[in-house]
């Protein structure tokens, strides 16, 4: 991670990987050269391998359910998300007790059929996943998810149990065979290693979420490790974390939200969760997707050698170097200690 040669400016760029990832750039296949646009302006690409198309922001339904987010606020922003072009909304099973969920099937009603609908699954079981999605289903108020992702693959078995007989892939292809799903990914934030155990599996996957930021070129880096493979495969890469997850990049770190978006919209993905809690935020990142032109191999490379003296030890990247992002339901899953409770020796 820290041996690129300075000299040149596409030594620093992760997205370099060799002819591979390419030649999908150049074929149109990850990041068009001239940049297709919606209805409403807004830039699209390609989900993968599919045929379907998505804004290349998409709205995240974690902030979007915090508590200093009214309900109401929240409809409000959904809705005005798909009316400035953002076809692309993220929430889980877990996030907030459902009410995630419950406020992007409020915003999404009269508008479902203008949005592409990722949800989660946190259970590992067929039995339980088939649970959770029964549950997903009712609170957005919709008959198909388009995207069940396995969510927080963060820990080393997460792969050995979704793949066991009776595990929560067996759930996943039901519901693909009986029209409740359309396609099946999976997310995580804490390691590459654990995502290539999920890539090793006997399976086609349609999506993987991960953090795409510009700190994650210099420690334990999924743009370098896992982000060529997926472009190889011709799975739909999903974004998130470009700011930290809490802003900390532009707060701690001195970058600004455009140069942190614009950055990860740089690279060969298909599109970016935004965290979003007010119509402003929303305006904001609605005007940078609407205004993307993709860095030069030169704008990364002097933007990656800034960051890198804080970038290599994961400071500003919480989600892996710390247990702050971790689920407390994924932890309880596999029997660890709630957060602060181990003190001493």
């Amino acid at each position: 991670m820290e041996d690129a040669v300075r000299e040149d400016p596409a030594a620093d760029d992760p997205t370099v990987e060799g002819p591979a990832v390419e030649g999908q750039i150049r074929k149109g296949q990850i990041m068009e050269n001239e940049i297709k646009r919606n209805s409403a302006g807004l830039p699209v690409r390609r989900l993968g391998r599919s045929s379907e198309e998505v804004s290349i922001i998409g709205l995240g339904g974690g902030h979007l359910a915090r508590s200093t987010v009214p309900r109401d606020s929240a409809v409000k922003i959904v809705q005005a998300a798909v009316d400035a072009g953002v076809s692309f909304f993220d929430t889980a099973w877990e996030y907030w007790e459902g009410e995630s969920e419950t406020r992007i099937g409020l915003g999404l009603e009269g508008r479902r059929e203008k949005a592409f609908l990722m949800t989660k699954v946190c259970a590992r079981d067929r039995e339980g996943a088939e649970k959770q999605l029964h549950e997903s289903l009712t609170r957005l108020r919709t008959d198909v998810i388009d995207l069940w992702q396995f969510h927080e693959i963060n820990y080393d078995n997460d792969p050995d149990w979704i793949f066991a007989p009776g595990g929560a892939l067996e759930a996943a292809l039901k519901a693909r065979e009986a029209g409740k799903i359309r396609f099946i990914g999976f997310t995580g934030h804490k390691s590459p290693h654990i995502f290539h155990k999920m890539l090793a599996q006997d399976f086609e996957w349609d999506s993987c979420q991960m953090p795409v930021t510009v700190m994650d070129a210099h420690y334990r880096s999924f743009q370098r490790e896992i982000l060529p493979e997926l472009n190889r495969r011709g799975i739909a890469v999903l974004g998130m974390k470009s700011l930290g997850g809490d802003a900390q990049m532009v707060l701690n770190a001195g970058l600004t939200p455009q140069q942190c978006r614009r950055y990860a919209l740089s690279l060969p993905i298909t599109t970016l969760i935004a965290g979003v809690q007010s119509l402003e935020n929303l305006r904001q990142d609605v005007e940078i997707a609407r205004g993307f032109t993709p860095m030069s191999a030169e704008e990364k490379a002097s933007l990656l050698e800034k960051v890198r003296p804080e970038a290599s030890d994961g400071r500003h990247e919480w989600f892996k170097s710390t247990q702050y992002y971790d689920s407390s339901y994924h932890r309880d899953q596999h029997s660890f200690p709630p957060v602060g409770t181990i003190h001493g020796r």
